[in-house]
């Protein structure tokens, strides 16, 4: 069994009074655990490929939204293990959601136990595992970070993994799995949950959605855990720069925020910060805006502002945005399919210098494709061509398209004869930066709920569910609590050339309230200085400061 480190003694004023604070429930769970019933709603279909993902997941689909009421009729009497995943990047909120799985585990029965697999689904698949107790699962309530047991981006697909996962969860007498992460996480927990059921294993799989991008989400999850935290915390060090920007007044920062496939942390943050200019890549795929436009555009932001006499600004970027862009997507995608093909080939292995590989890659990729790819600077073809992310796909996130705009937008400006301002530069990422935070009140409020509901669902003997709790932009005690079936979430995407279920990511709708809150005003903000400083997070203070909600959501229920 792994050794996991204690955490040290040495704790900081704030984290010594957080880990006193006692998050909120909904009104229907602050009942009890053995209080509740399942009150089922309709039967559900997939958002898309109905047919594909009815064949795959022949056992779970389409069983029915539920959600909880107090009652007595979930109540197990026998005694449970649950086993417990953090899967994939870490988002703030963890911890309380194991302690909320805790919690109420020990609510309905002392004699329950919970294990905690180590350093992500690989724990599981390889028997690596430590029970938690109070004392260990009291030193981490309210904390950011996965350190209670670590995480990892293992994936749960195979026969072989699933078998082997089997094994350990017999050797543990498991009866349920909870799987905190993602869109992908939660896809490979429903691929459990089937497995499991398939076999009649008696092995129960719930899904909490995790992830600071805040693509996990539809009717019924308002909204992933950490996005809360990770906004406030992007929104704060923009705040910082905008100060500083207008205190200089010299440079130009462009800021490059975590979110890959849906610009929701981009969106949120601007509407916190408001700053002169924010790139959002579903707009970009909408308008089928070209590299070209997108450099035009921004430099014609900083001219106009260079002609007030403001040499400075901020820019906000997605951390996805060039895959959104047309003609770099086409490329991006026959490049992930043939470095997938040219895997184990000699020439391209033999190629060992940059000039030779890029040169090698160009004559492979289709005509119109290889004439994008050699435009490129050579740093950015660097970085298109690193190790891919488990699912074969390029890791936007070590590509510096911040520095790339900078580059051309500088280009841009030389040219234009009228533009006689200076442009300076900075560039920032952020992302890290806002993964372990200290959790919001929100958060820690949010996540213990989440996880004290994904116990009750083990409790009503459901599986292949995701932990819903919704109704989130009014007080704690009327969110309403219940579960969402993971292949109602489900459509049919390629992944390593192959066709496989996957939870559809949600993005940016660029018809909602939320994207028109920023066009309304990205005219007045662009030209103007209307940055907005909001600080460090609130914990403690009027209500109205610490435990207020994303704009995001805000708006989304308004």
């Amino acid at each position: 069994m792994t050794e996991v480190l204690q955490m040290t003694k040495e704790l900081s004023a704030l984290q010594k009074a957080r880990l006193n604070y006692q998050p909120k429930l909904p009104g229907v769970l602050k009942s009890g655990i053995k209080n509740l019933c399942v009150k089922n709603g309709i039967n559900t279909t997939s958002v898309a490929d109905q047919d594909d993902i009815k064949e795959i997941f022949q056992n779970l689909y389409g069983n029915p939204i539920v959600t909880f009421e107090q009652g007595a009729a979930c109540t197990k009497e026998e005694v449970l293990n649950v086993g417990v995943i953090l899967s994939g990047g870490q988002a703030p909120g963890g911890h309380n959601v194991i302690a909320g799985i805790f919690d109420a585990l020990k609510e309905a029965n002392t004699d329950n136990k919970l294990y905690g697999f180590l350093c992500g689904p690989s724990g599981i698949i390889d028997g690596d595992y430590r029970e938690i107790t109070k004392d260990y699962m009291n030193e981490f309530r309210n904390t950011g970070g996965f350190d209670i047991i670590g995480s990892g981006r293992t994936k749960l697909e195979s026969e072989e993994q699933f078998m082997k996962s089997w094994n350990t969860c017999q050797n543990l007498n498991i009866n349920a799995v909870v799987v905190i992460g993602g869109d992908d996480s939660n896809t490979n927990a429903a691929l459990l949950a089937e497995f499991f059921t398939a076999k009649k294993a008696g092995i129960q799989v719930i899904g909490v959605p995790k992830t600071i991008d805040g693509d996990l989400k539809n009717d019924q999850i308002e909204i992933s855990f950490g996005f809360d935290t990770a906004t406030k915390t992007y929104a704060e060090l923009i705040g910082n720069i905008a100060r500083d920007a207008n205190s200089a007044k010299k440079y130009w920062h462009f800021i490059k925020l975590m979110g890959r496939s849906a610009s929701h942390v981009a969106l949120e943050a601007a509407l916190q910060t408001q700053p002169n200019i924010t790139l959002i890549s579903e707009e970009v795929a909408e308008k089928k805006m070209s590299l070209n436009k997108i450099v035009n555009d921004v430099a014609d932001a900083v001219a106009k502002r260079a002609a007030k006499g403001k040499n400075f600004g901020v820019a906000l970027i997605p951390e996805g945005l060039i895959e959104f862009i047309p003609e770099m997507k086409d490329m991006i995608s026959n490049l992930n399919d043939t470095l997938a093909l040219i895997e184990d080939d000699k020439e391209y292995k033999a190629a060992n210098t940059a000039e030779l590989k890029i040169q090698f890659i160009s004559k492979k990729l289709e005509k119109h494709n290889s004439e994008v790819f050699t435009s490129l600077p050579q740093s950015i073809q660097l970085q298109l061509l690193a190790d891919r992310d488990p699912h074969g796909n390029v890791q936007v996130s070590k590509i510096e398209t911040e520095k790339l705009l900078i580059e051309m937008v500088e280009a841009k400006l030389a040219e234009m004869k009228d533009y006689k301002g200076k442009f300076s530069s900075q560039a920032h990422f952020f992302g890290y930066e806002g993964r372990c935070a200290a959790p919001s009140n929100f958060d820690a409020d949010y996540c213990y709920s989440l996880g004290y509901n994904a116990f009750a669902l083990i409790q009503a003997d459901l599986t292949g569910y995701l932990s819903s709790v919704k109704n989130l932009t009014n007080p704690a005690e009327q969110w309403v609590a219940g579960g969402v079936p993971l292949t109602m979430m489900m459509n049919m995407e390629k992944r390593h050339g192959e066709m496989k279920p996957v939870i559809k990511k949600a993005l940016v709708e660029i018809d909602g309230p939320v994207f028109k809150k920023l066009q309304d005003n990205r005219e007045r903000w662009a030209m103007d200085d209307y940055y907005i400083f909001s600080g460090p997070i609130q914990y403690y203070g009027p209500s109205e400061v610490c435990d207020v909600t994303t704009k995001t959501l805000q708006i989304e229920n308004a």
